[in-house]
């Protein structure tokens, strides 16, 4: 076998190896910030969900409690746009944006129908 054969074939091995070894690595730091964004905002949802006091009306309770459900979605879909590459998914996170905000204000209206002030 000459050289030019045998690194020809380390060659060869070394790019049919690549793939398989890429699997393997660790790639969780790149979604690091990311992960961090929707945790916190998963944070300030429960957080705010479990600071919320009973109105005693189940139709106002349902609404409080949906409103930081609805904001943890919005603040987890603009990580999504700051960091995220698809763009499918960047799609879909802006229209969640879009419609949770939407709903959050159309529920904003019915608490005030209701006479409920929402914090």
């Amino acid at each position: 076998m000459t050289t030019l054969q045998r690194i020809t074939g380390a060659l060869l091995i070394g790019l049919l190896a690549t793939p398989a070894l890429a699997q393997t690595m660790d790639h969780s730091a790149h979604g690091n910030m990311a992960m961090e964004g929707y945790m916190a905002a998963m944070d300030t949802m429960m957080a705010d969900m479990d600071n919320m006091p009973s109105t005693g009306n189940p139709d106002a309770d349902f609404i409080l409690m949906m409103i930081p459900h609805h904001q943890s979605a919005i603040d987890m879909a603009k990580v999504e746009l700051e960091h995220g590459t698809d763009d499918e998914t960047r799609a879909l996170a802006q229209q969640i944006i879009d419609a949770q905000e939407k709903e959050i204000a159309e529920m904003h209206a019915m608490l005030d129908r209701m006479g409920v002030k929402a914090d």
